[in-house]
């Protein structure tokens, strides 16, 4: 298809974000994109429970505060099963280049959050990074 839209890489996520209003935005935000939402969970436990269930996930994004636990829990679990991870939080964690493909601060503009996930797919594809990057977001040299 010549003037189709290109097969993304990154097309299912994992929202992981414990204030309600801040992940009904995320999801509703990303489902206009073209985004499939595997779930939207609000713990540790609940995060791992949807990364065990094969849902062919391709990006976890991550709040650091959680409720159960720490969205560094959840980073080291998804880095084990090879599943990209961008850190969406108020602070990034010290060890953040290790664990994620990426940081972005909160607040940010929901294009920023689009952005920083093409980002990391254009990192994951070995292709161009985009050259304007939001202010709020890290890029770390590796994805997954």
């Amino acid at each position: 298809m010549l003037f189709g839209r290109r097969k993304r890489r990154i097309e299912r996520l994992l929202i992981v974000e414990d204030e309600p209003l801040v992940a009904f935005d995320t999801e509703h935000f990303l489902i206009g994109e073209g985004f499939a939402i595997v779930a939207t969970v609000d713990s540790v436990a609940a995060a791992v429970r949807a990364m065990e269930g094969g849902g062919g996930i391709d990006l976890v994004l991550v709040d650091i505060d959680l409720a159960d636990g720490n969205g560094i829990e959840v980073a080291r679990a998804a880095q084990g099963r090879g599943i990209a991870v961008l850190f969406v939080t108020g602070n990034c964690p010290v060890d953040a280049q290790a664990l994620a493909a990426g940081c972005l601060t909160k607040p940010y503009q929901q294009r920023d959050l689009f952005v920083a996930i093409r980002a990391i797919e254009a990192v994951i594809e070995g292709g161009k990074v985009p050259r304007r990057l939001p202010d709020s977001f890290s890029l770390f040299g590796t994805a997954g």
